[in-house]
């Protein structure tokens, strides 16, 4: 019995899995963190050592008060200057006030402190340059959103964090970059607890406003608890609860929408592990072209190659499932 079940999945497999390829761009078409528009001119001005799309686009958020857009646009920007540095240098001698500047500038400290051995000594003394970026805007939430992530590596106790939590809120209460910040402190691998995890994260996605990418924090919990090393306490029902809550969230985008690219990614990389197959395969259809590092490089030092690795390995699972008889599930399928 067990071969003939191992034959029928075979014969499934060869049957169904090039069909289920429908709605899935080819591998040569996938970007890794493609950038939007707007900072795709920024990156590529910096990469001639023009700083002054950047200087204007991350003007732009904080009078447009687009903090989810300028936190995005403040990291992306933060690693190319750690890379390409000319461009950044040239911004810091030409305005070394800038409130912008100072918030990349900021950034990249961060950054730099968190990927060294010296983590800590090198946290103290990026401090007052996260004090000066929050100083220079009072009613920016992304300063403290690295201050929040400064407290994690710096191993500050809970009445710190709660003391920056709510500086953070206060500016912004449904930030996304603040929320996920204040859930990797409170997370397992940090100074909290799984529990504690979900409990900030279902709170806060009980809270959101409709479309509010907090509706997928739950789903970065529970991807917390997959990947712990040995997770247990969190039952089912809770990781399933938390990841049809995403769904529910991804539905409101479009396909293909950049905006929602790396919760997608998340919330299939979540699925695959509760191998909900034919949702995993749904999600990785509505990413069309849109592959982000976050979750793929928690898994391998190649996310690009092992969100294409995972995207194949989904499709077998499905194909495996379906009867021999049976065509595949297309994306223009509903079913109830």
């Amino acid at each position: 019995m067990p071969l003939l079940r191992a034959l029928i999945r075979t014969a499934r497999m060869i049957r169904h899995t090039a069909s289920l390829a429908e709605g899935l761009p080819p591998d040569d078409d996938i970007l890794l963190d493609a950038p939007d528009d707007r900072l795709a001119t920024a990156l590529a001005a910096a990469a001639h050592t023009d700083h002054g799309p950047a200087a204007e686009l991350l003007a732009h958020t904080r009078e447009a008060a687009e903090w989810e857009n300028r936190d995005r646009y403040v990291q992306r920007l933060a690693a190319f200057a750690a890379a390409r540095p000319e461009w950044f240098t040239a911004w810091q001698s030409s305005a070394p006030h800038d409130p912008d500047l100072l918030l990349v500038k900021a950034e990249v400290a961060v950054a730099r402190a968190f990927g060294s051995p010296a983590r800590a000594e090198l946290l103290r003394d990026v401090t007052p340059l996260i004090m000066a970026a929050a100083d220079a805007d009072r009613s920016d939430p992304v300063p403290w959103r690295l201050a929040l992530d400064h407290a994690r590596g710096a191993n500050a106790p809970h009445t710190v964090f709660e003391e920056l939590w709510g500086q953070a809120v206060r500016r912004s209460t449904h930030h996304y970059g603040c929320h996920v910040a204040a859930l990797q402190y409170l997370s397992a691998a940090w100074y909290g607890s799984h529990a504690e995890c979900f409990d900030f994260a279902e709170r806060a996605a009980e809270d959101a406003l409709p479309g509010s990418l907090l509706q997928a924090l739950p789903a970065r919990a529970a991807f917390a608890y997959l990947t712990a090393q040995s997770p247990q306490g969190v039952p089912r029902a809770r990781l399933d609860a938390a990841a049809d809550l995403a769904v529910g969230l991804s539905a409101t985008y479009d396909t293909a929408d950049p905006w929602p690219a790396e919760v997608r990614n998340l919330l299939a990389c979540v699925l695959i592990h509760l191998e909900r197959w034919q949702d995993a395969l749904d999600q990785l259809r509505l990413i069309g072209p849109y592959a982000t590092s976050f979750p793929w490089d928690r898994l391998s030092e190649d996310p690009l190659g092992e969100f294409l690795h995972l995207r194949d390995g989904v499709r077998i699972e499905v194909a495996a499932g379906l009867p021999l008889l049976g065509g595949p599930r297309t994306p223009g399928d509903h079913y109830s």
